[in-house]
């Protein structure tokens, strides 16, 4: 069964709204040139082949988190659900937080989650600043219509003039200035005959409009500022209010999706659109924006700004630290791509916010891996467990039992391990009690328990070195109780342990990831971040691992018996020098 197949669809509202466009087709005339254009340019081309087009539009100025999760996959989601097209594009419009490596990082993460940005036989992966030239054309032509001038207050003096929610807003003194005056001063700021900060050019809308991004929102800026893609070509930069709207529009976008961050920019959004449509440059029906709730999940950040701070601060050993909320980090961690498409399909789409639990993520992991991770043994606090009549009942100290056990117990198909019981195993350290607690049928002195797979053994007792401490734990082997055979239901024992021979066990480092930080809201009510964090969110054991992890490749997950699901690293790990994540337990310990 694949629960992402077959489980009701969570709700949905944007479903709604793209089954009615398309009952009603909405988009069903328009033409698409096979590349993002003005309107000239899509008219030329044939009926557009996607029914809908929606984009994912990332500003490259960090890694990726989980909320982009969240927009990656409805967006790529109900494109592939409705016979669409998801662009892939970067919203590179400010030079100076933009790097290469993010863009990088970005495109690495969408894939790994499962999607692509390719139909039709094309590639629809475009950059917002492959589009400057336009949205520069677009300027002029606003400028030329009376819909927008050069501004020179300052910013003091601009935000004086803005007034706020009780008070209107009172004109610029620059807001009467002709056409043909504000296309020369913002044709002199492309040119670099103004300084950093002493010109933008403004929408003219309504100073006194309620909404106050209609009180003649900024549309350019100067910033000398090295671009990652355009390098020095230019010196004036489009705001990302104004970039956006166009950057859908060329591309010919049906539905834009964003957070609910957005939704008092939708005016601005609907002006702009329309006001270029009604000049001829842009082609109708155009793009309608909708917003959704963000994704937030219990116990993690999404701020970049503050994740970028727990990096640069190493707190955290980078932007793939497992116990980071990046794409990056969660991919290290162990989960998968099903498990964190299906933990955003379950949280549902709507206009309400509120709060995903973390182990809904874990849930969705262990429904994931439970019918496919191969098992094995691992014993992660490890203490000796010595089988002190093993040549007695096997004839030689020098004899090893051989044992097998399935890699996994519902696909045969996938093989057995098989490794060696001797006189000498690894246990866990809190399977021995000498005094036991109420309930405690693992092992103490004289009582019996089966070692998994292989024989039942009776605790004798213990060594301990000159502190007390318990150094080894002593049992004798039970006679002809071993696993599969006839007599392995003959003693009756209430506990069953793991193991790994001390022969053929595998030395690994495991590291034990937990929650970042112990809050469930770290980020909320200005709460200290660093005082949320948990202390035990990472920890590294010296473990031994069946023969069977011996030869594993990075990035293959298992489950270890009794312990959960983990991965071997898909950066340190190495034959040799194995190296295991835990990705989730078997069971939430965070539960109330």
């Amino acid at each position: 069964m694949n629960p992402s197949k077959d489980a009701p669809k969570a709700s949905n509202f944007l479903r709604q709204i793209v089954e009615r466009d398309l009952a009603d087709g909405t988009y069903a005339n328009r033409h698409f040139a096979g590349s993002p254009g003005d309107a000239a340019h899509q008219a030329a081309g044939p009926v557009d082949p996607a029914r809908i087009r929606t984009r994912f539009p990332p500003e490259p100025n960090g890694y990726l988190h989980i909320g982009h999760a969240k927009s990656i996959t409805l967006n790529f989601g109900l494109a592939a659900e409705y016979g669409g097209v998801c662009h892939m594009r970067f919203d590179d419009t400010n030079p100076e937080k933009e790097e290469q490596e993010y863009v990088d990082s970005i495109l690495d993460a969408v894939r790994w989650l499962g999607y692509d940005w390719h139909a039709h036989g094309t590639s629809h992966l475009y950059y917002a600043s492959s589009y400057f030239e336009f949205m520069y054309r677009a300027a002029e032509a606003l400028i030329a219509a009376g819909h927008a001038y050069v501004d020179e207050q300052s910013a003091d003096e601009m935000r004086a003039h803005r007034g706020d929610f009780g008070h209107a807003g009172t004109d610029s003194p620059f807001r009467g200035r002709t056409p043909a005056e504000n296309l020369a001063r913002f044709r002199a700021m492309r040119a670099g005959e103004l300084a950093d900060g002493a010109a933008v050019l403004r929408a003219k809308i309504d100073m006194a409009s309620p909404n106050i991004n209609l009180r003649d929102p900024a549309l350019y800026r100067i910033k000398r500022a090295t671009h990652h893609a355009t390098g020095d070509a230019w010196c004036i930069y489009p705001m990302y209010t104004y970039a956006h709207p166009i950057e859908d529009a060329l591309e010919n976008i049906t539905h834009s999706i964003c957070t609910l961050e957005f939704e008092d920019q939708r005016p601005f959004y609907d002006w702009l659109l329309d006001t270029l449509c009604t000049l001829g440059l842009l082609a109708q029906p155009r793009p309608h924006q909708y917003e959704f709730a963000r994704l937030n999940v219990t116990h993690v950040i999404t701020s970049k700004r503050k994740l970028k701070a727990l990096v640069d601060e190493k707190i955290v050993d980078g932007w793939d630290d497992p116990r980071m909320p990046t794409i990056a980090g969660l991919r290290r961690r162990g989960y998968t791509p099903e498990s964190i498409r299906l933990m955003c399909e379950r949280a549902g789409t709507s206009k309400a916010g509120g709060w995903t639990d973390y182990a809904s993520l874990d849930a969705a992991l262990r429904e994931d891996l439970e019918g496919k991770a191969a098992r094995a043994m691992a014993v992660l606090d490890p203490i000796p467990l010595k089988l002190v009549n093993w040549a007695e009942v096997f004839g030689s100290a020098a004899h090893r039992e051989p044992c097998q056990a399935p890699a996994h117990p519902q696909h045969p198909e996938l093989g057995e391990r098989r490794f060696t019981l001797g006189p000498e195993v690894w246990i866990e350290r809190d399977d021995y009690a000498e005094v036991p607690a109420k309930g405690f049928f693992r092992l103490f002195p004289g009582n019996k328990v089966r070692l998994k797979y292989g024989c039942i053994v009776e605790c004798s007792g213990s060594e301990k070195d000159a502190t007390g401490n318990v150094t080894a734990v002593l049992a004798t082997v039970v006679p002809d109780t071993k696993s599969g055979t006839a007599g392995a239901d003959l003693v009756k024992v209430k506990g069953t342990i793991t193991w790994v021979g001390a022969d053929d066990a595998v030395g690994a480092e495991v590291r034990l990831y937990d929650r970042l930080f112990v809050d469930e809201h770290p980020d909320t009510g200005g709460r200290d971040l660093m005082a949320s964090l948990n202390p035990d969110s990472k920890k590294v054991v010296a473990a031994y691992v069946e023969p069977s992890l011996a030869n594993l490749d990075p990035d293959t997950r298992v489950q270890f018996e009794r312990h959960g699901y983990f991965v071997a690293d898909r950066v340190d790990h190495a034959a040799g020098k194995p190296v295991f994540n835990r990705i989730a337990g078997l069971r939430d310990h965070w539960s109330k």
